[in-house]
């Protein structure tokens, strides 16, 4: 496979630079170039639809407030409690997997807590989120039906933390043995004659903090027991079981995991990366500066290199790849809203998000030959949000359009392309504007994703394609300032247009991309 090279071009760092002794004006007429070359080799890499998974917590109003309003609500449509609004908006984006119930939560959770009638489960409090009373309303029969409802895999995090090895065998064996056995036959008497067939599995969740500040090499052996004890009751191909990952750069937990697992106990190795000014001031989510935008967009953009340096870690022990790279949190963290309670990590979603979605997920395509699955953190309510409710009111936000016009690539091909991208510069620091990944649908159409993030300028972006096509069309998300949201008032400011900035002539196109805009054209 060919590699993605990134180049940066000086001219727009010093366009962005001088544009300080010229006219307004002149800051928004300024256009620079950059240019993608596709291969014309085949990788014969898919992308793999798992990257576009979600993550729902029992965080805030994630699950309770979110996905769950309750059996007995009169104001929602819902079905068992589940809000239809939101199965219907979740539908639209082919959502592949969906993870739960944590997060810091999982190593909390105790599975049995949460089955058998709703009236006979105990109560605990949510020590992690806000303190908040958690009267297990919603657990394992809940949320693996609800996943059939969205038509979607469910990824069960373990409880390693505060679990016991027989509590995480118990909970494999009542989700996925067809048989005899006691945990199919308490199934069963809670209403559920077959199983569900879970496949994805973690192993705990950031052993290394608040699944219990653990070191790697300790860890390696605690996986390598609950590991052990995982049966595969379902006979279908065998579970697919996540190690707890990295935390960003910690490259020494990737390696020791690597090293110290054996192989045929793990699928896939996780890691967590959040996007955000600094870690202790997160800064707002609405009303930044673009010295916090680029500040945001520069954590972002470390995905890329996170991503090469554990995947090459992973390279010395696995050349095969056949264990997968897991990105099972990844997103924007900033500050709650004001008047929110902390611990409920409530946040808007404005089209800086949609270019952290963009430019994350264009990452994760260009890597799908090592990384196989991902989760946007989270899914309602949460973080980086693909949808916001309130009451009986719901949105989307820029994520979730990003989210929706990417799943073309998923499960397509992957086409390696090389990207020359001008700089996008602030205060003697840049990164490049300019980012993009392409694939090869099952339907024929090449589909071609590209952001730019740079804040200010346009730029003209010339795409030396991998054959003669005869056709384009596309669809871009923009809109007036980068700080623009949708809100409860104004729940369609920002949604997907047809996209007019290409340009087609056989085997070039030319491309006119807006400041911050995220734009996917289809060739053929």
């Amino acid at each position: 496979m060919k590699k993605i090279f990134f180049s940066t071009c000086r001219k727009g760092a010093l366009v962005s630079v001088g544009l300080m002794f010229l006219g307004i004006s002149s800051i928004f007429a300024q256009q620079t170039i950059s240019s993608v070359r596709l291969s014309s080799e085949k990788s014969n890499i898919t992308i793999n639809k798992h990257i576009y998974g979600h993550f729902a917590e029992h965080l805030g109003r994630c699950i309770y407030g979110g996905f769950y309003v309750g059996e007995d609500n009169k104001t929602v449509s819902h079905t068992n409690g589940v809000r239809n609004d939101v199965v219907a908006a979740l539908k639209e984006l082919n959502i592949p997997n969906l993870r739960w119930p944590g997060g810091c939560f999982a190593d909390t959770y105790h599975w049995k807590n949460g089955i058998g009638p709703k009236g006979n489960r105990p109560s605990i409090v949510n020590t992690w989120w806000g303190g908040v009373t958690e009267n297990n309303s919603f657990g394992t029969h809940d949320f693996l039906d609800m996943c059939e409802l969205l038509g979607t895999e469910p990824y069960l995090a373990g409880n390693v933390g505060s679990g016991e090895v027989q509590e995480l065998a118990d909970w494999v064996q009542y989700t996925n043995h067809d048989g005899q056995s006691p945990m199919a036959d308490l199934r069963r008497e809670n209403g559920r004659e077959k199983p569900w067939n879970v496949k994805f599995w973690g192993v705990g969740n950031e052993a290394w903090g608040c699944g219990g500040n653990m070191t790697a090499e300790y860890y390696s052996d605690v996986f390598r027991k609950y590991a052990t004890f995982m049966s595969d009751w379902s006979n279908t191909g065998g579970l697919f079981r996540i190690a707890s990952g990295a935390n960003v750069d910690d490259y020494h937990w990737t390696e020791t995991l690597m090293k110290n697992i054996k192989h045929n106990l793990v699928e896939g190795v996780a890691l967590h990366h959040y996007a955000n000014v600094e870690w202790n001031q997160k800064g707002p989510a609405t009303g930044f500066s673009e010295d916090q935008y680029f500040k945001t967009m520069k954590s972002a953009w470390k995905m890329e290199e996170l991503v090469t340096k554990h995947s090459a870690i992973m390279d010395k022990y696995d050349p095969k790849k056949k264990i997968a790279l897991v990105v099972d949190e990844w997103g924007a963290w900033y500050e709650v809203e004001e008047g929110t309670n902390p611990g409920f990590l409530y946040q808007q979603n404005t089209m800086r998000d949609a270019m952290i979605a963009g430019l994350t997920l264009n990452v994760f395509n260009n890597h799908a030959e090592r990384v196989r699955m991902a989760n946007l953190a989270q899914a309602i309510n949460v973080l980086q949000a693909v949808i916001l409710t309130e009451d009986e009111k719901m949105l989307l936000t820029p994520t979730y359009h990003v989210m929706e016009m990417y799943k073309v690539h998923q499960d397509a091909e992957l086409i390696p392309l090389e990207i020359n991208s001008v700089n996008y510069a602030w205060n003697n620091e840049s990164i490049p504007a300019i980012h993009a990944s392409a694939s090869l649908s099952k339907d024929g159409k090449m589909y071609l994703s590209l952001v730019n993030i740079d804040p200010k300028q346009k730029h003209k972006i010339n795409v030396a394609l991998d054959k003669s096509y005869q056709k384009v069309n596309g669809r871009i998300l923009e809109s007036a300032t980068i700080n623009d949201h949708n809100t409860f008032e104004n729940p369609t400011k920002i949604s997907p247009q047809a996209f007019k900035g290409a340009n087609l002539s056989k085997n070039e196109l030319s491309v006119d991309l807006p400041a911050f805009s995220v734009v996917v054209v289809a060739l053929n």
